[in-house]
């Protein structure tokens, strides 16, 4: 009996034993998806299939790729030009002419990313008027949206290549109506992106002459713009942001179907009725967003620079010649 209660005792202790831990399965750990960094880009004019690589990056991912949650502002260039030299915006879209025009205000401006390889402002009229060179334009009406922005830049340098100044015109702010102004004969002629109102009046039937500026004079244009702060402190952002544009618009070129089929997603009031004309000024802005044959894509060169700083200082639009080192960088693209 003594023997039983001593086995008992036994089990009983052995069965209030703490039982060794047994070791959990390890589950992966999940890591949390970086949070995105919004970045606004300054565009001018407002939603259109011209800035389809942009919708084309934002859809594809090459911007949250990098890192980056973009969204388009849109708007005047001049006033993006002053938002991004204070700061207030890090990156617009712009030409190398309002760089110039910003460094002469003080406003510490630089163009990174060459986006169009040939400059896109144009001078149409319908052949009928007879106007098919710069010293046609004498004494004549010609419109332009108003006395700022790359189309006003372009209308003073063709009319200096004829020896004329803007008092040898009649010279008429019209909005964004170059079209309907050129048409409607409200001016002689106007001044806008060769893949606006010349494609419009062409699509309606309208026979019309251009007179293009990259025909004359070279010089930058629209393309990635930011501020030295920015370029200062976080070079990785600026480097970021020119790797994604650049992929979008090489994207874009291989892919024009998909890239325009993108764009309407974006601009949808593009489509339906409006969708030939739409598509025919996307067709025609490919020509402008085609690598140039020579250099990096995205560089531009000196001589580009030093035409549009001299030129600007020609026509007293600046008072002095501004320097051209401090206008651009192909750093980012090289």
């Amino acid at each position: 009996m003594r023997r039983l209660l001593f086995l008992f005792i036994i089990l009983m202790l052995s069965a209030c034993a703490p039982l060794s831990p047994v070791a959990s399965p390890m589950l992966p750990t999940e890591e949390a998806e970086p949070a995105l960094r919004p970045i606004t880009l300054g565009v001018g004019y407002i939603p259109s299939v011209q800035f389809a690589p942009f919708y084309v990056g934002m859809t594809q991912g090459f911007y949250a790729e990098e890192g980056l949650e973009l969204s388009l502002d849109y708007g005047f260039e001049n006033d993006y030009l002053k938002l991004v030299g204070t700061g207030d915006f890090q990156f617009m879209i712009g030409s190398g002419d309002q760089v110039v025009l910003g460094r002469a205000q003080g406003l510490p401006v630089r163009y990174v990313m060459n986006w169009y390889g040939r400059y896109p402002v144009t001078i149409f009229a319908k052949s009928e008027t007879g106007i098919t060179k710069p010293t046609d334009l004498a004494g004549k009406r010609i419109g332009v949206p108003g006395p700022f922005g790359a189309t006003y830049i372009a209308l003073r340098a063709i009319l200096e290549t004829a020896g004329l100044t803007e008092a040898d015109i009649q010279m008429q702010s019209i909005g964004f109506t170059q079209a309907a102004s050129v048409s409607q004969n409200i001016v002689d002629a106007a001044t806008d992106y060769a893949v606006n109102g010349p494609v419009v009046l062409t699509l309606a039937g309208i026979e019309i002459t251009q007179i293009p500026l990259d025909e004359y004079l070279q010089i930058p244009a629209n393309g990635l713009i930011t501020n030295e702060a920015t370029l200062s402190a976080e070079p990785a952002l600026v480097a970021a942001m020119v790797r994604a544009t650049l992929r979008s618009v090489e994207y874009t070129l291989a892919n024009p179907d998909e890239a325009f089929a993108i764009a309407l997603t974006y601009v949808p009031e593009a489509g339906g009725e409006n969708e030939v004309a739409n598509r025919a000024i996307f067709d025609a802005s490919l020509i402008y967003w085609a690598p140039r044959p020579e250099g990096a894509h995205g560089a531009t060169t000196v001589a580009e620079w030093e035409n549009v700083a001299a030129l600007l200082q020609r026509i007293g639009l600046v008072d002095h010649l501004v320097d051209v080192e401090s206008l651009y960088t192909n750093q980012f693209v090289e």
